[in-house]
């Protein structure tokens, strides 16, 4: 009996120690290969541009889940230490104009991993009471940013409001300043159409554009109606210019921004001194809505609010003609000062 026991013993000693030597000779030759097998991507590909979109994604996608909390105004003390989370003055303004486009500019340029955007317009320096409120309050008003993250918020009043230049230089007389066009006669029947929209949800009345744009006495170009006044680039930004120089400020064309975004967003990434993060795959045009949309990651999407992109009441050609005609030298007054130039009838 012992005697089959041993060796039963024997007989899988002999087993395991062959095993064991075959798994050792064939580590042995596995390495062996190795050494002459061609590297599987070269060191220096290994983040290049072919794995660019998945690094900005999983920025985006951290960003994203980070700071969402954090908007939320549940955050601790020390979560806010611990993720190194601050509120930052603006490094950037987009200070106009009015329907130009200002919203889907601060939206789509959220898409970069380095910007956070403020989520409402925060009126600081056109607002008499709350710019007495001082900086501080205006900084609390801004979201939680890393430090190396530029916070943007857009107000579109901060262009034609005579004491916001002087005031925004105050606090900062290097901030980069933005300025989305649209063609100003287009421009002037969408900040009217937007008025009009308000009034008949109001149950109130409004008189037509043509009565509004024109002076019944003159016959002429109404230049006391604010719509027509916006539209008025090159008298707005000449006082600006008295503040800051031409280098600090950059013109983004609102109706390219509609139709093709992504070569205005590489400019405005430019600007700013970012890297270019944005890219084709976050912007898709969205058929039913009629413009672009947003994709910040493989789950999240984002379209403009459902008032983007009214329908224009129809405007007597006589008066778009008249308006044509009215805005010419202005137009080519804002071309030579920005030195860009753009197909404005």
């Amino acid at each position: 009996m012992l005697f089959k026991q041993q060796a039963l013993l024997r007989q899988k000693l002999l087993v395991l120690g062959s095993l064991a030597v075959g798994s050792l000779l064939y580590l042995v030759a596995r390495v062996g290969s190795l050494d002459r097998l061609p590297p599987i991507c070269p060191i220096e590909g290994r983040f290049g541009p072919q794995n660019q979109d998945a690094i900005t994604l999983r920025a985006m996608q951290y960003k994203r889940g980070l700071l969402h909390e954090f908007r939320k105004g549940n955050a601790t003390k020390e979560q806010i230490l611990l993720h190194n989370l601050v509120q930052q003055l603006p490094k950037a303004i987009i200070i106009g104009v009015r329907k130009g486009g200002t919203r889907a500019l601060l939206e789509m340029l959220n898409l970069h991993p380095a910007v956070v955007k403020a989520s409402q317009e925060i009126h600081f320096f056109d607002n008499d009471e709350n710019y007495a409120k001082g900086i501080e309050w205006y900084r609390k008003k801004m979201p939680f940013s890393h430090p190396h993250q530029i916070t943007i918020e857009k107000s579109p009043a901060y262009f034609i409001t005579d004491e916001v230049p002087e005031r925004i230089y105050k606090m900062n007389s290097s901030i980069k300043l933005l300025i989305i066009v649209r063609e100003p006669t287009t421009r002037a029947i969408s900040d009217y159409t937007q008025v009009l929209e308000g009034k008949e949800r109001k149950n109130k009345t409004y008189n037509k554009f043509e009565k509004m744009v024109v002076d019944s006495n003159t016959c002429e170009v109404n230049t006391k109606y604010k719509a027509v006044r916006t539209s008025i680039y090159t008298k707005h930004l000449e006082r600006w210019l008295k503040y800051f120089p031409i280098e600090q400020f950059h013109i983004v064309d609102g109706d390219r921004l509609i139709t093709e975004p992504l070569p205005e967003l590489q400019l405005v990434e430019k600007f700013l001194n970012l890297p270019p993060r944005i890219s084709q795959y976050n912007l898709y045009f969205n058929a039913t809505r009629g413009f672009y949309c947003l994709r910040f990651n493989i789950v999240f999407n984002k379209c403009l609010a459902g008032s983007k992109g009214r329908i224009h009441p129809e405007v007597d050609p006589s008066v778009i003609t008249k308006l044509h005609k009215f805005f010419h030298p202005f137009n080519q007054k804002f071309y030579q000062i920005t030195g860009r130039t753009f197909n404005w009838p």
